[in-house]
């Protein structure tokens, strides 16, 4: 899915952007594709322009809201996608206007140590949170919402990304500048499926040459792991 083209931060930064986003208003109900408003980047923040987003089962079980901890609504899923960094909050450094970007659900503060463990890459601070539907600086929305009695209401985050939108702020941890020559259309699949794919035969299974392995299952994730052979250069990997 494709947004239109993006604004390079002149004449919206500092200020609130209204844009479209499919809103999810309560479990199991269509997503209803209509204008929010999307606050300025807070500290240590990033406001990005979704160019490319796709979905994943994950956006689908929580949309269901098949447990309590999942119902927080109104909300605005997707955490696969890939786009421009429209303006930068207070603090950030690493990235800029005009940086090209995948969202991560999983994003590290660099200083934890869980951080610089061997043994995980699950950040004490910015670990993927599939029930977290505020922002880390504040617990509070980067995005509103005018309901039909006319009342403006917060609408809340999913996975750190809330892709499904012309517009979603983001962590500047859960932000990974890509090369801007890369295709935008494909590298939107990065933000989850490839690479739970390819670390799940890489890094969990520690599959090695020779192996013979199976694949239960060939969404994203499964024909990630069946096309190793084909992008993998070091021989020692090749399934």
């Amino acid at each position: 899915m494709a947004t239109n083209g993006y604004s390079n931060g002149g004449s919206t930064k500092g200020k609130p952007i209204k844009c479209k986003a499919a809103v999810a208003w309560g479990p199991g109900e269509p997503l209803v594709m209509q204008e929010v408003e999307v606050a300025p980047p807070a500290r240590m923040e990033v406001r990005v322009k979704v160019l490319y987003t796709s979905i994943c089962h994950t956006d689908l079980s929580f949309w269901r809201g098949e447990n309590e901890r999942q119902r927080r609504f109104p909300r605005i899923f997707g955490h696969e996608a890939a786009g421009v960094v429209e303006s930068v909050g207070e603090g950030v450094e690493d990235l800029a206007p005009g940086d090209h970007v995948v969202p991560i659900f999983n994003g590290e503060c660099g200083t934890c140590a869980y951080c610089h463990s061997s043994a995980t890459n699950l950040c004490g601070t910015y670990r993927v949170d599939a029930f977290k539907s505020t922002m880390v600086s504040d617990n509070g929305t980067r995005f509103s919402v005018v309901n039909t009695s006319g009342d403006t209401v917060p609408v809340y985050h999913f996975l750190n990304t809330s892709t499904f939108a012309e517009y979603t702020v983001l962590d500047a941890a859960c932000a990974v500048k890509i090369n801007p020559a890369a295709p935008l259309e494909k590298m939107c699949l990065l933000s989850c499926g490839i690479s739970t794919g390819v670390g799940a035969a890489w890094n969990t299974a520690n599959v090695s040459k020779g192996s013979t392995v199976a694949i239960f299952g060939l969404g994203a994730v499964g024909l990630a792991v069946s096309q190793l052979r084909t992008c993998d250069h070091h021989a020692e990997k090749n399934l």
